[in-house]
C-alpha cells in the first residue's frame, strides 16, 4: 500500500476503536510497516479519535526517525513484535475495558489468557501471554515480548491493556477487536458455569485453520 494511503488507513481505523469505546483519552498507540521497510506510528500524548496522517511519526528502515511529531513511548514494545515476528506488519496496542479487567483476575492462566469459549480469538491470536505489570513507557515491556521469541501474535500486558501484531494493520486491529471481545464474554459469563470449548474442540480449531499453537 502506498504510503499516504495507509496513513489515512492506520488514522481512520484508529477513530474507529476510539468511537466505539475501546480506547480512551489519549491511551494507545498504534504502528504500520511502510513499503520501504520503515515505521508510520502513532505520535506520543495524542488521541486516537483524532490522529493526523500528516504528523505519524515516520521511522526508516534503520529505525531513525526522520518526520512527524516524536513518537509514543512504547516504541520498544512496537519494536520487538516487529524484531521478533517476521509476519509482523502493523502493532496496535489499547487500553480496553474488559481485556484489562480479565488481567486483574486471580485465576487467569497466565501462558493462555483467554479462555477458549468461542473459536474466534484462537483463530485470529493464537494463544494469549500474560505479562505482568510494568510502568508505562518501561523498556522492560519489549525486553518481555523478545523473550517470548516471536511465538506469540498478542500479549496481555497486566493491568494496563492488550497489544497485537498482525500481517497488516487491518489485520492487527481485527484480531485486537476480537481479544477484547473474548475478554468481555469472559467478564460476562464469570461465575455462570458457562461452557466453553473442550480440549479436543481447541484442537479441531488449531487444526483446521492452521493456527500457530505454542504448546
Amino acid at each position: 500500500m502506498r504510503e499516504a494511503a495507509l496513513r489515512e488507513q492506520v488514522c481512520m481505523l484508529a477513530k474507529s476503536l476510539f468511537d466505539r469505546g475501546l480506547t480512551h483519552g489519549s491511551t494507545g498507540n498504534i504502528s504500520a510497516r511502510t513499503e520501504d521497510g520503515g515505521l508510520l506510528v502513532s505520535p506520543t500524548g495524542t488521541s486516537f479519535g483524532r490522529l493526523d496522517p500528516g504528523r505519524l511519526s515516520r521511522f526508516n528502515s534503520q529505525g531513525r526517525l526522520i518526520s512527524g511529531d516524536p513518537p509514543t513511548k512504547e516504541m520498544p514494545l512496537h519494536s520487538a513484535f516487529y524484531d521478533t515476528r517476521g509476519t509482523a506488519g502493523a502493532v496496535v496496542h489499547l487500553h480496553s475495558c474488559h481485556s484489562v479487567g480479565l488481567s486483574m483476575m486471580p485465576d487467569v492462566d497466565a501462558d493462555d489468557f483467554l479462555p477458549p469459549l468461542t473459536p474466534y480469538a484462537i483463530m485470529k491470536l493464537g494463544k494469549v501471554k500474560l505479562l505482568p505489570f510494568f510502568l508505562p513507557g518501561d523498556p522492560a515491556m519489549g525486553d518481555a515480548v523478545r523473550g517470548l521469541a516471536g511465538k506469540r501474535s498478542a500479549v496481555m500486558l497486566a493491568n494496563h491493556g492488550p497489544v497485537v501484531a498482525g500481517k497488516d494493520v487491518e489485520a492487527a486491529c481485527n484480531a485486537i477487536e476480537e481479544l477484547e471481545e473474548t475478554a468481555r464474554l469472559a467478564m460476562m459469563l464469570r461465575g455462570t458455569g458457562a461452557l466453553g470449548l473442550s480440549a479436543e474442540q481447541v484442537r479441531q480449531v488449531v487444526t483446521k485453520f492452521d493456527v500457530e499453537w505454542d504448546e
